[in-house]
C-alpha cells in the first residue's frame, strides 16, 4: 500500500484523521528507506506489490486487504508485515476510513541489518548469497512490536535526523523479523518446479516488453500452454493476473524515469501508457497519488 488522492489536501500532522483522502511520503536522506502516512476513506489500491520490504501499523480505522489467498482486516494498533513482491491490495473496512504509516525497506539494507542471516542454514538464498528472511504472516498483533515501529516512523519524519530515523528503523525490522519471521523454505524438488520455470519465463518476458502491447498469446507462447491455462496459472503462482503483474511493472519503470526527470508524458509513452492519463489511473491505483505529486513528495524528502 501506498499514498493519498492527489486531489485531496495533504495533512502535516497524521495523528489527526481527517475525512478526506491525503498521504504524505518522505523517504530517508540516507537511502533505502521510505515512510508513508496517510488517511483513506474513498481510495481503494490495485492489487499490487513492492520490490522492498513494508511494514506498517494502522493509526485509526480499519483498513482491509487481500494477502496470501486471505482477506485481512487490520485495527488500530494492529502490525502489516508485506515481503517484497508480495501482492495485496487494499481498502478502508468501514466508512470512516483508516489511517496509516508505512515504512519501505531495501532488502539488501534489512539484510545488512540483520547481520548474520547469511550464515545461518537451511534457507534459500538471494542473489547475493544471503539466507532469506521473510515474514510468516501479513498481519499481527504485537503491541511491543507496535510501538516499536512507531517509534521508528516518528524518527524517520524528523527533519536532519537521518541517523536517529535508521537506527529506529533497523530496531523495529529486526524486531519484527526476529518475533514474526523465518528462513525462506526452498521449494522441493518436484514436478512443480517445472511449472514455476515457465512461470517464471513469462515473468521475464513481461520486464523485458512491459513498453510493448503484450498479448495473452505472446505469453502463452513463451510457456508453451494454452491462453486459458496461461494466465490461470501465473495469477496461481504469482498471486496476481498477467495484466496486474504488467501494470506494476510499468508503474516501477515510470517511477525511475520520473526520478530521472522525465516528463509524464513522455515517461508515460516510453512506460506503454496508452497517453498520460492511461499513467495516471495506474499509477493512482498503486501508489495512491498522482504521479507528478509523488514526485514532489519524493523530491522535498
Amino acid at each position: 500500500m501506498h499514498a493519498g488522492d492527489p486531489n485531496s489536501s495533504s495533512s502535516s500532522s497524521p495523528a489527526s484523521p481527517s475525512q478526506r483522502d491525503w498521504a504524505e511520503i518522505r523517504p530517508l536522506a540516507s537511502g533505502g528507506v521510505t515512510l508513508l502516512n496517510a488517511h483513506f476513506t474513498q481510495h481503494r489500491f490495485e492489487r499490487h506489490s513492492h520490490e522492498t520490504y513494508s511494514i506498517g501499523v494502522t493509526r485509526s480505522g480499519v483498513q482491509t486487504f487481500a494477502c496470501r489467498g486471505a482477506r485481512h482486516a487490520s485495527l488500530a494498533g494492529d502490525v502489516i508485515l508485506f515481503n517484497p513482491d508480495e501482492p495485496h491490495d487494499g481498502s478502508r473496512g468501514t466508512e470512516a476510513g483508516f489511517g496509516y504509516s508505512m515504512l519501505y525497506m531495501d532488502a539488501a539494507l534489512v539484510h545488512a541489518w540483520m547481520g548474520d542471516c547469511g550464515a545461518a542454514g537451511g534457507g534459500a538464498h538471494d542473489r547475493s548469497g544471503m539466507a532469506t528472511r521473510y515474514f510468516k504472516a501479513p498481519l499481527v498483533h504485537d503491541p511491543q512490536g507496535a510501538m516499536l515501529l512507531q517509534q521508528a516512523v516518528a524518527a524517520v519524519a524528523e527533519r536532519q535526523e537521518s541517523l536517529h530515523g535508521e537506527e529506529r528503523t533497523a530496531a523495529a525490522m529486526v524486531a519484527l523479523l526476529g518475533r514474526h519471521g523465518e528462513l525462506r523454505r526452498p521449494w522441493a524438488a518436484t514436478s512443480q518446479d517445472a511449472g514455476r520455470a515457465r512461470m517464471a519465463l513469462v515473468r521475464e518476458y513481461l520486464h523485458a516488453h512491459f513498453a510493448d502491447d503484450v498479448t495473452v498469446q505472446a505469453l502463452a507462447t513463451q510457456a508453451g500452454l494454452s491462453r486459458a491455462h496461461l494466465t490461470r496459472a501465473f495469477t496461481a503462482t504469482y498471486g496476481m493476473a498477467p495484466h496486474a503483474y504488467l501494470n506494476m511493472v510499468r508503474v516501477r519503470q515510470a517511477q525511475g524515469a520520473l526520478r530521472q526527470g522525465g516528463a509524464v508524458a513522455d515517461v508515460a509513452a516510453a512506460c506503454g501508457f496508452a497517453d498520460q492519463s492511461h499513467l495516471t489511473r495506474r499509477f493512482k491505483g498503486q501508489v495512491g497519488m498522482a504521479p507528478g505529486r509523488w514526485l514532489l513528495h519524493m523530491q522535498a524528502g
